[in-house]
């Protein structure tokens, strides 16, 4: 809402702080009840938007500011607690970078 300041202001929020992720928990388990979705926990949502960062994000810039939003002081936070890559897609990506034009200049070191 626009306030007395012609800003836009926060409404209807507090700025009191939680003592456990027990309020949050209960937001999301009746928000996805009544969206007929199963219960995940707020952190998987993190853990989700933290891999589409490692998906999406073109230039380290680019992947500083997603872990800024992620509210992540380190960058290596968001690496080591969020960074896995899956498997199958591990073995993709290893596939794909024989293939890439990028790595067709590198020359092999000579000993």
């Amino acid at each position: 809402m626009v306030g007395g300041s012609r800003h836009f202001e926060a409404s209807g929020l507090h700025r009191k702080h939680w003592g456990s992720a027990g309020p949050i928990r209960k937001i999301f388990k009746e928000a996805l009840a009544a969206a007929g979705l199963p219960y995940f926990n707020p952190h998987s949502f993190r853990k989700t938007l933290a891999l589409l960062g490692g998906q999406i994000c073109k230039s380290p810039e680019e992947y500083k500011a997603w872990r800024q939003n992620l509210g992540h002081e380190n960058v290596l936070t968001t690496f080591s607690s969020y960074g896995d890559v899956a498997r199958h897609r591990q073995a993709e990506i290893i596939r794909g970078l024989g293939k890439s034009e990028t790595h067709a200049c590198i020359q092999p070191a000579v000993p």
